[in-house]
């Protein structure tokens, strides 16, 4: 377990705290491509790091995310109108570019010089992958751009899309890299468990191994003369690849995919979460009605999902929880494995008391997760780089899913199952 304050460092984001000073060395998500869809149109509400922002796209498709509110009287600038490479504050018209510089200002004398002596805030963005990106740390230690396989995956061969969770984002986190409760919590049938028949099968052996983007972790488990292998990647500070390539479960029919996650702290108790899913084979690309189809069975899709990209599905309805189905045919009586997550997680509070928890050997991953989270605390207080912000230490590397012979190493039977092929 966590002491009170190793919890609070690693789960507060605010600007000046040691966590929220650590994120803000990343490229983080902002916002969807899809929120900003045309030059000039309508601007988007952010919320980022306990920071209120407002992103525009310009009038050369550029992206610009700037300070909420208007640096002269603190006017709300998303009632602001796009216009001519610009976002322009409607209470007295002073104009910022995506650079934060003002390059109007009519309610003073055409000869002021007061415009070049007054700017707004502006971070860095970067679109790719279906993502507007952000670096919202010190501009002398901007790292390169995030560059995860997806974000190189042709557009119609990649599905990207975000949900609202109502908690802190390591508990979110945690509940990705946690491979342990897979087989519980996501049986869609009762007589699906397998450990009602072999609980050996249930408990997965876990490998965990650091490395300078945060860490691959396996969870192994023994199905009769086969080992189920699912290899898991961990990017810091909040990326999860999950291995769903050449399913171990899969009908031969089914075409190989990534999915993936990535957690990110709107405040200290709310959380965006972005998830993608891709092709991963380049001849063989899956259809994009096919990953839609996914998502909805997700419980994410256009259905499931408000326009404020809140689930409807959530603690006010119990999550539609039906506790005829849970004791008939679906284990929990919530349907769509991402409103399972949700509920689960979000049930813990907004931010969670782990000096109450008892963890055990099937929380490795988790654990290390912690460890690494804290070092990059110290690492930023220290004046270093944090580990995970070099996309070349990630850039290559995949998750997996295989069912190998019972006595082989995973390493040595499917090495190249774990390497980007875009």
């Amino acid at each position: 377990m966590l002491s009170h304050e190793e919890n609070l460092r690693i789960s507060r984001v605010g600007a000046g705290t040691p966590m929220g000073e650590a994120l803000r060395r990343y490229w983080l998500p902002a916002c969807l491509s899809e929120e900003l869809p045309a030059s000039d149109g309508a601007p988007v509400r952010v919320r980022l790091l306990g920071e209120d922002l407002i992103a525009f796209r310009d009038s050369d498709g550029a992206i610009g995310l700037v300070d909420a509110y208007c640096p002269h009287r603190r006017a709300p600038i998303f009632f602001g109108r796009n216009e001519e490479c610009g976002l322009r504050c409607v209470y007295h018209g002073w104009k910022f570019d995506r650079s934060g510089a003002c390059v109007d200002m009519p309610s003073e004398p055409p000869d002021s010089l007061f415009k070049t002596k007054v700017r707004i805030t502006a971070y860095p963005t970067h679109e790719a992958g279906g993502i507007v990106w952000t670096y919202m740390g010190p501009p002398e230690t901007l790292p390169a751009p995030p560059d995860y396989e997806f974000c190189r995956v042709p557009a119609g061969q990649r599905l990207t899309s975000k949900n609202l969770q109502r908690c802190n984002w390591v508990q979110a986190l945690e509940g990705g890299l946690d491979s342990a409760h897979a087989t519980i919590l996501h049986a869609s049938n009762k007589g699906d468990l397998a450990f009602l028949a072999d609980p050996e099968s249930l408990i997965p052996r876990l490998e965990v191994q650091r490395t300078g983007y945060g860490y691959w972790y396996t969870g192994i488990r023994t199905l009769g003369t086969q080992l189920w292998v699912r290899v898991y990647q961990y990017v810091m500070p909040a990326t999860q690849l999950r291995g769903t390539i050449e399913g171990a479960f899969k009908r031969p029919s089914e075409l190989p995919r990534i999915d993936g996650h990535i957690w990110v702290p709107i405040d200290d108790e709310h959380t965006w979460v972005y998830n993608f899913m891709f092709s991963a084979d380049p001849a063989r690309p899956v259809p994009y009605a096919e990953l839609q189809r996914l998502e909805k069975m997700f419980g994410r899709g256009p259905d499931d999902v408000n326009p404020d990209y809140s689930l409807k599905a959530n603690m006010t309805n119990d999550y539609f929880i039906d506790r005829t189905k849970q004791q008939t045919h679906n284990f929990t009586g919530i349907a769509g494995v991402n409103t399972q997550d949700a509920a689960l997680q979000e049930g813990m509070g907004g931010l969670v008391d782990r000096t109450r928890e008892h963890l055990g050997t099937s929380d490795r991953a988790i654990i290390q997760m912690r460890q690494l989270l804290l070092e990059a605390a110290d690492e930023v207080a220290a004046g270093k780089p944090p580990r995970g912000t070099n996309p070349t230490d990630y850039r290559d590397v995949r998750p997996a899913d295989h069912l190998i012979p019972v006595g082989r190493d995973w390493q040595e039977t499917i090495p190249e199952a774990v390497v980007a092929r875009f």
